[in-house]
């Protein structure tokens, strides 16, 4: 098992900005994809962003530009920096892991709450 502890949320004018860090603990794969989702009230939870051990990123459309994913391999920790922030960028973020046989081991961390308000 992979336990995924976050960290970084919190309250934030339109236009700044925040990093959300995510430690990763347990039966870590080597090779692995770690990445965030956001779940907004009454919508269903998107991915973010993710990336590979090798460094490999994705980014959804709507965060492209102004959010950036990196990791530390030897800390088994994943960031994302949200720059620009907007007020449709108000969700739980959620940090994930995907590893082992198939990427077919996922853990979910608890979830940490960001919101852009004036």
């Amino acid at each position: 098992q992979v336990q995924l502890v976050e960290s970084g949320g919190g309250l934030v004018q339109p236009g700044g900005s925040l990093r959300l860090s995510c430690a990763a603990s347990g039966s870590i794969f080597g090779v692995n994809v770690m990445g965030w989702y956001r779940q907004a009230p009454g919508k269903q939870r998107e991915l973010v962003a993710s990336i590979s051990t090798g460094g490999s990123t994705n980014y959804v459309d709507s965060v492209k530009g102004r959010f950036t994913i990196s990791r530390e391999n030897a800390k088994n920790t994943v960031y994302l920096q949200m720059n620009s922030l907007k007020p449709e960028d108000t969700a739980v973020y959620y940090c994930n892991y995907h590893g082992g046989p198939g990427f077919s081991i996922v853990s979910w961390g608890q979830g940490t709450q960001v919101t852009v308000s004036s």
